[in-house]
């Protein structure tokens, strides 16, 4: 008897032998006198940068490396989009001008209750001027009309409305709002509210409605606009106070130069894992030759273990020889670990069977085996109602993505379970 170690995406030489080693280890432990042998691919048939990633925006400074000016505000907007209500909350927070809000923020003081700001020297029975600028807000139409209202019109151009009176009402309910009103004593700090507000609601909206927005910055821009001057403010320039902490922090964490400098690390980074698939999906052929000529090689007996991508590999590959009647030979039991072979099966993604269909007279037993934490993995005797060949097993790592993905191996479970799977087909 012999086993096969195919291994998953993103795999190189030296994660592959260490990776190996283990397998390698606990299987002889269990099965003595067995070999076990590993098909290595990912050299021959992984993913690489051929032109060493001059695709990839930014990877390469620019002849003067100085910023984009639109970074800033790309940069504000990410933060609004994560936490619509951020600026509000920075309102909310505030005591004095935006120097001494630098002062606190540099001092890394944290927030307080909304009591520790009452402001010491309001008449009492005055009606802070940010309680107006609320009112304004609670009072907007939810579905103003589509004709002969720029604000209605934008809304509905832009696959807006629907979310709007939602993104009205979260905004208008907030406690973020209501503290930062009540800390809004003059006319200068209400219309800084007013554009908080504004943007706020815009945010919500444009978060909610993710890419099915169609909304150019243009447009946004025009929407924080009119919902500013409907609440008494102007949208054209940001509060101070805002400002000088957003505006900082948002340039710190999320701007396009940073973007840029991670870019390329990333898509490096990236390019064996997404690369490997992408790859598979289009030169899969290659691979399958390979892991067949392998597995001829010595038609004794084989049990074959594939992980993540090797798993859909072996898939694809015993499925197209079962259907040309041609069952590779010596393959007794297929393993997948971590395998999206299933998931892949129900996109019509698979090589050689359309969705729904039935796997092919001839396919060996199949132990799937998954981790609900992984992701990656999924179920295979519910996309194959029925078919005693099939069967899942969880393993449970206690690991969160992506840790668990490459945990399996270290689990006496699995082990446990393929020698049962080995027992039952009577494979020696």
């Amino acid at each position: 008897m012999r086993f096969l170690f195919v291994h998953g995406t993103g795999v190189r030489r030296e994660r592959h032998d260490r990776l190996f080693a283990l397998v390698r280890e606990r299987l002889t432990a269990r099965f003595h006198g067995a070999a076990v042998d590993s098909c290595y691919w990912g050299d021959r048939f992984g993913a690489t940068l051929g032109a060493g990633g001059r695709s990839v925006p930014g990877l390469r400074p620019g002849p003067h490396g100085a910023p984009d000016p639109g970074d800033a505000e790309t940069a504000e907007w990410a933060l609004l989009l994560a936490d619509p209500l951020c600026e509000l909350r920075v309102l909310a927070e505030a005591v004095g001008g935006p120097d001494a809000y630098e002062a606190d923020a540099d001092s890394g003081a944290g927030a307080h209750e909304a009591d520790a700001y009452d402001d010491r020297f309001a008449m009492p029975g005055v009606q802070a001027a940010g309680a107006r600028v609320l009112a304004l807000l609670e009072a907007l139409p939810p579905a103003p009309p589509r004709t002969g209202d720029e604000l209605g019109a934008l809304l509905h151009g832009t696959g807006l409305a629907a979310g709007f009176p939602a993104a009205l009402d979260s905004t208008a309910d907030s406690a973020e709002a209501a503290r930062a009103a009540a800390r809004a004593a003059d006319e200068q700090q209400a219309r800084e509210l007013a554009t908080a507000l504004a943007r706020a609601v815009t945010a919500t909206v444009l978060a909610a409605a993710t890419d099915e927005a169609d909304c150019t910055a243009t447009e946004r821009d025009r929407l924080v606009e009119l919902l500013t001057t409907r609440l008494g403010g102007d949208g054209r320039v940001p509060g101070a106070r805002v400002a000088a902490v957003l505006g900082r922090l948002a340039l710190r964490v999320t701007t396009q130069p940073l973007l840029d400098a991670r870019r390329g690390s990333l898509t490096v980074g990236a390019t064996p894992v997404l690369g490997d698939i992408l790859r598979y999906q289009s030169r899969g052929h290659e691979l399958r030759d390979f892991l067949h000529a392998r597995i001829t090689a010595d038609p004794g007996p084989t049990v074959l273990i594939g992980h993540s991508l090797g798993g859909i590999a072996l898939v694809d590959l015993l499925t197209l020889a079962a259907a040309r009647g041609e069952a590779v030979p010596g393959a007794e039991l297929l393993v997948t670990v971590g395998s999206q072979a299933p998931f892949l099966h129900e996109l019509g993604a698979l090589a050689a069977l359309e969705p729904g269909a039935k796997l092919p007279y001839g396919f060996p037993r199949w132990l799937n085996v998954y981790d609900r934490h992984d992701v990656l993995s999924y179920l295979a005797e519910p996309v194959f109602p029925g078919d005693a060949r099939v069967t899942d097993h969880e393993v449970r790592s206690r690991q969160p993505f992506p840790a668990c993905h490459s945990a399996y191996w270290k689990q006496d479970s699995l082990y446990e379970r393929i020698e049962q799977a080995v027992t039952e087909a009577e494979i020696g």
